[in-house]
């Protein structure tokens, strides 16, 4: 029996844990956690290295008294470090909300039509991209990216920290929006085009495949560090306890990501309309999704409330929701005015406004406003990954945080239609480790992975209220 170390980062909190498979279950132990926020560098909104090293630090002190036999990490998407030859910072990693995109993409689109960029890349267009990252680069810092010699995403920034090896890991690459989904490799034609220095673009590799050991700082023993799905949706995937081969999944946090797991990717004009991104997944697989702002809504309306000195729980959030009637009003959880949060009830009533609805006159509406709309947004992005995938979808598995919010599975059932499975809540560390126990030969493969999950995993079924469904479509 060996034991994983994982290192799980989200938006707002990055933890360790050690897992294990024993007598035909998966084994977890958190470790360590920490939050994560990101801090005001050169005026921009900037991912805290040096507390997320010192942290990483600590979490592999504490591994070491109970013994582990492998490491592997996975973050977020999209954002990025710049490199020198010698491992130095060019420039710290900017948070994807940070206004340095604002305004790019529309810029990028004059030469290269948005269209265009989604049939070469399959990935939606949005301004948090890589791609839109480094263009605001190019405008706003080109001396810095010019000086750069790598680019590591944020999972392979977090990789070299602890091997030394500069890699690129393919799931999380796809996020990026430069690589040829056919090819799996970068769009150096692509990348070429835009502008960007080819050099920065390194290997890739696929999850499973070892990045190199751990630095004889860390540990006397040779322990390998292996490739996760670093992304952390596609480890969120593999966690998904399905039977069917063919599902439909929410990886349900600060982002919900509502999508299928499929062979090939799908890029096509009704792709492209209906927001649909092929990213990559394990075992060269492709999760065609759509990326939906989740709980990100949640989170910053109680880090509002808080601070107006409302101490709400997120239980009695849904609690407040609940109470409130339905069909007050509606938003669209990806309408730009939500992307940077801070005082989301009032965006919400601007939103209301702005669009001839009424608006919420209590804490409890908002919440039920933002709840429905979530659930309603997953009915529309259902209904476009039957029609374009051409496959029936009769469950919707909510794995991740989001799968402990009651309301917001029964929701989701009734605006559907369909049956919701939702657990684990911990889907993406699941993932992270069950590709590393894969690689280890613990586990056969992806199915004996997701068996594994749902023999051991705590999932409630939610079954659809079809009594109000045509006032809810």
């Amino acid at each position: 029996m060996k034991k994983v170390l994982i290192f799980d980062f989200g938006g707002s909190s990055g933890r360790a844990l050690l897992c294990s498979y024993e007598n035909k279950s998966f084994i977890s132990t958190e470790i360590h956690r920490f939050a994560n926020t990101p801090v005001t560098l050169e005026g921009k909104s900037c991912w805290n290295m040096d507390m997320i090293f010192k942290e990483i630090d600590k979490a592999l002190d504490k591994a070491e008294n109970f013994g582990f036999d492998a490491v592997s990490v996975d973050t977020w998407g999209v954002d990025f470090a710049l490199m020198s030859h010698e491992g130095e910072f060019v420039q710290r990693p900017v948070c994807y909300r940070d206004g340095r995109t604002d305004g790019i993409p529309e810029k990028v689109f004059k030469d290269i039509p948005k269209i265009d960029l989604y049939m070469r890349s399959g990935i939606t267009q949005m301004q948090i991209n890589t791609l839109y990252q480094l263009a605001a680069m190019q405008e706003q810092d080109r001396d810095r990216l010019e000086r750069a010699d790598r680019l590591l995403m944020m999972p392979d920034l977090i990789n070299f920290h602890l091997t030394g090896k500069m890699i690129n890991e393919y799931t999380e690459a796809t996020t990026s929006g430069l690589i040829d989904p056919k090819t799996k490799d970068w769009d150096y034609g692509l990348i070429e085009r835009l502008g960007f220095p080819k050099r920065i673009f390194g290997k890739l590799i696929m999850p499973g495949e070892k990045i190199g050991d751990l630095k004889a700082g860390y540990t006397n023993r040779i322990v390998p560090v292996f490739a996760a799905p670093s992304h952390d949706t596609a480890s969120a995937v593999l966690a998904v306890p399905s039977e069917e081969k063919n599902f439909a999944f929410i990886s349900c946090g600060t982002w919900a990501l509502f999508g299928a797991e499929l062979e090939e990717p799908v890029i096509n004009k009704d792709a492209f309309e209906s927001e649909l991104t092929n990213e990559g997944g394990y075992g060269g697989s492709i999760t065609f999704l759509k990326n939906i702002t989740g709980t990100w809504f949640l989170q910053e309306c109680r880090k509002y409330f808080n601070s107006v000195g409302e101490i709400f729980t997120f239980n009695d959030m849904e609690a407040f929701a609940r109470s409130a009637p339905s069909h007050i009003a509606r938003i669209n959880p990806n309408d730009p005015s939500f992307l940077k949060g801070g005082n989301i009830p009032k965006k919400v009533a601007e939103y209301c406004e702005r669009t001839g609805q009424a608006r919420p006159k209590s804490i409890a509406q908002t919440l039920r406003i933002i709840y429905e709309s979530l659930a309603e947004e997953f009915a529309k992005t259902l209904d476009a990954l039957e029609k374009i995938t051409g496959r029936s979808y009769p469950n919707v598995y909510i794995v991740g945080g989001g799968s402990k919010d009651k309301l917001l599975c029964q929701l989701t059932a009734d605006a559907t239609g369909r049956t919701v499975i939702a657990g684990p809540s911990e889907a993406t560390a699941i993932g992270n480790a069950m590709s590393t126990l894969i690689a280890l030969g613990e586990i056969e493969d992806a199915e004996h992975a997701r068996a594994v999950v749902r023999r051991g995993a705590e999932v409630k079924e939610f079954l659809p209220d079809f009594s109000d469904m045509d006032s809810r479509r």
